[in-house]
């Protein structure tokens, strides 16, 4: 367990003290250089008395029990319902992020719930959820919390899962997802000049992240692009994505291409047109990504799953609710026998689309 300095102030382990006295922190690849009593980009992270320190350790923007389909994972516990929280700040500067009350937030007044790890996992089993997200803002930030909340789940039998932009450096990274059971990532563009530009990050991070995921760890991966007209949609661009994603990461891995609405530092960018969403999909299909979806629409067709073996209906989705299911038992298609991947119940969950908030 963390050890915490004061109510809401932990201590933590990657950072280490410069020549020149400031303190770096090492759990992202921004590597803040902080002076005593600096926070990094992050704002949850702070140099004082000469080691970094998380400062918003058991506080939370809020808790919600959430579809899991909304994290997006549609191939993780179908049907089932999440308990979700997160915090407050972000290691990256997206500007069209559609959460930005949140993860831009430099208020922690932005954090008015408060629960400790063991809470949290007493009430996501007594609320019947089968696992916890780690989400709203990204999880890497506020890893001790997220950890610590993670090993509480593991002890009732609660999975874990975060939803998180994968930019994370090595040693935290090994160490943070030896407690997670799922994760969907952002992966935001396949370009580095959109990384450097819309979002203060770099591609290259993100990718070394994906691999690990998939090649290292047992850790169910979903992704998620968001596709912003005029920056990251061009038919080029998908293709060399997609194309990276087979060949580095499987065809069995999910992406979900969901749309955009305007917002924070982006507001004079148009919605994104249904057809750039489909059109996305039909070039991941085509490259060889067997589950490819649209999200933030409704399209029962473009949002279900398929069998790769015979091309039937195997989930049938529309939003966040379950129609069809016709995987047996043990998550192979009924139609031919061909496996389906994922983790799934022997039966669908029936949670629906509906949010419902918790209270501490």
């Amino acid at each position: 367990m963390t050890t915490l300095l004061s109510a809401d102030t932990a201590a933590t382990r990657y950072w280490h003290v410069l020549a020149d006295g400031k303190v770096q922190c090492d759990l992202c690849p921004r590597f803040c250089k902080l002076h005593e009593g600096q926070r990094g980009l992050c704002f949850v992270r702070q140099n004082l008395h000469g080691q970094i320190v998380m400062t918003s350790y058991g506080r939370s923007s809020g808790f919600a029990i959430d579809p899991i389909e909304k994290k997006p994972l549609n191939h993780f516990l179908p049907g089932t319902p999440i308990f979700s929280f997160g915090t407050a700040g972000c290691n990256l500067a997206c500007k069209f992020c559609q959460n930005w009350d949140i993860s831009k937030s430099r208020e922690m007044d932005t954090l008015m719930s408060r629960a400790e790890p063991e809470a949290i996992a007493r009430a996501a089993l007594e609320h019947g959820c089968s696992s916890v997200a780690y989400t709203y803002n990204d999880p890497v930030i506020f890893h001790e919390y997220a950890i610590d909340t993670a090993q509480a789940c593991r002890e009732l039998g609660l999975k874990s899962v975060a939803v998180t932009a994968g930019y994370v450096c090595a040693e935290p990274r090994a160490e943070f997802y030896r407690y997670m059971d799922a994760a969907n990532v952002d992966l935001k563009a396949f370009s580095e000049d959109f990384y450097h530009k819309i979002t203060g990050g770099h591609l290259q991070a993100v990718l070394e992240t994906l691999q690990y995921l998939k090649h290292e760890t047992p850790v169910w991966l979903e992704l998620t692009t968001l596709l912003i007209p005029g920056t990251n949609d061009s038919e080029a661009e998908l293709e060399a994505m997609t194309q990276w994603v087979v060949e580095h990461l499987g065809p069995d891995v999910p992406m979900h291409f969901t749309a955009f609405h305007p917002d924070w530092k982006m507001t004079d960018t148009p919605h994104t047109p249904r057809s750039t969403l489909l059109l996305a999909r039909s070039i991941a299909l085509k490259n060889g990504v067997r589950y490819a979806y649209v999200g933030n629409v409704h399209d029962k067709s473009a949002e279900s799953t398929y069998c790769h073996g015979c091309g039937k209906i195997l989930i049938g989705r529309d939003w966040y609710e379950l129609s069809d299911w016709n995987l047996d038992a043990a998550g192979n298609c009924r139609f031919c026998g061909c496996s389906c991947a994922g983790v799934f119940n022997p039966l669908p969950g029936d949670w629906g689309a509906k949010r419902q908030a918790v209270k501490f």
